[in-house]
């Protein structure tokens, strides 16, 4: 067949549809995702260049994963060098042998913090959670964002559109191999779900009584 005959040949009409509904749903997704990734964010990569914040958001990322152990160590370090006054460590407790922000706290106590600055949130089950949950209970009202680059746009977008004043600390002081790639692949699903929880206006299931990180005022 010769190469004017294949320009020629008519696309079957299911093909044409197909490609139809895949720009449908692929641009708005895209464009989703570029909405919460590319915005110009204050993300931080040295702890001398962090503006003096009441507090640090350590979000939680399995017990005794290096990603966790990273985040904490940073904090710890934001913490020592005077940049913050508090740590408010968030993450999963959602069985009893599986507590993500007591671990941070033991974690950030081995590193010198001691334990009367550090706060643990037990509902920290998503990125959502932890910051909706900061602002709404917590009265947290401006702090360091605390976690790997690869993770700080959606918290940053997070953060900003639910009204916390906040900057980002780049927690990855090393390489994460293969697990990289994973990450950064589940940001893409994860921007999606984050821009819908902002649309819908969505709150955190688990609330409860404020407990301000500063005491009552």
């Amino acid at each position: 067949m010769t190469a004017f005959k294949l320009m020629n040949k008519k696309i079957p009409t299911p093909v044409v549809w197909m490609a139809a509904w895949v720009g449908f749903i692929m641009v708005p997704l895209f464009l989703i995702y570029n909405d919460v990734e590319n915005r110009r964010y204050a993300i931080y990569k040295r702890v001398e260049d962090v503006p003096a914040m009441p507090a640090a958001i350590v979000f939680g990322a399995g017990i005794q994963s290096r990603e966790a152990h990273d985040r904490v160590a940073v904090a710890s370090a934001l913490y020592k060098s005077g940049k913050v006054s508090k740590l408010l460590m968030t993450g999963d407790n959602g069985h009893v042998s599986h507590n993500e922000p007591e671990a941070m706290k033991r974690d950030a106590m081995s590193l010198g913090v001691p334990a009367a600055d550090i706060t643990c949130d037990y509902a920290g089950f998503r990125t959502y959670d932890s910051i909706y949950r900061a602002i709404n209970i917590f009265e947290v009202q401006r702090a360091v964002l605390v976690t790997q680059r690869y993770h700080l746009p959606r918290a940053m977008f997070l953060a900003e559109r639910l009204g916390l004043e906040a900057v980002g600390m780049d927690a990855g002081v090393r390489s994460y191999g293969i697990w990289q790639l994973w990450y950064d692949l589940r940001e893409i699903g994860a921007a999606e779900a984050a821009w819908l929880d902002i649309a819908t206006a969505r709150k955190s299931k688990y609330l409860g009584k404020k407990e301000p990180l500063f005491g009552a005022h």
